[in-house]
């Protein structure tokens, strides 16, 4: 089960990855009418907050990843490979937690914190998807039903 799990998770972020590529450089910078984080931010909150899970959970991983500061310049490539660099460390907490049967400072077990990984980033990518649109950046169609095709990420 453990081996679907982790998969689950990589294909999550393969997702994530595929949507990072559709976004031209430009509109990484487009936000919600609403206002909050614009696109680029809403990449870099999802890294960023599998950091702070690395950090209560299994802290040695912090060694191969970097958070992305508000200050930095958010480019595709920064995003790409923060968000590819946390995954890895992800999945390496996810493979102990699921031999352990836990994960420090989650409750109430690794295959719901899964779970609340992948409905926390899909709610982001809702966010840039919307943001895209009403900043006149819709993504295209083919990619908007490749954000569903798991089997093919």
């Amino acid at each position: 089960m453990e081996t679907s799990l982790i998969d689950t998770w990589e294909i999550n972020n393969r997702i994530n990855l595929y949507l990072l590529k559709s976004v031209k450089e430009e509109y990484l910078t487009d936000a919600l009418v609403s206002k909050g984080r614009n696109t680029g931010q809403q990449f870099a909150h999802m890294h960023n907050v599998r950091l702070m899970w690395l950090k209560v959970a299994k802290p040695e991983l912090m060694e191969v990843v970097s958070k992305i500061e508000k200050e930095d310049r958010i480019t595709k490539e920064l995003l790409h490979d923060s968000l590819t660099a946390s995954t890895n460390a992800m999945t390496q907490l996810l493979q102990e937690a699921f031999i352990k049967g836990r994960v420090k400072n989650f409750k109430p077990h690794p295959q719901a914190f899964l779970g609340y990984l992948i409905a926390h980033e899909a709610h982001h990518r809702a966010q840039i998807i919307l943001a895209l649109k009403q900043s006149g950046h819709p993504i295209d169609k083919k990619v908007q039903y490749g954000l569903w095709e798991w089997g093919v990420r």
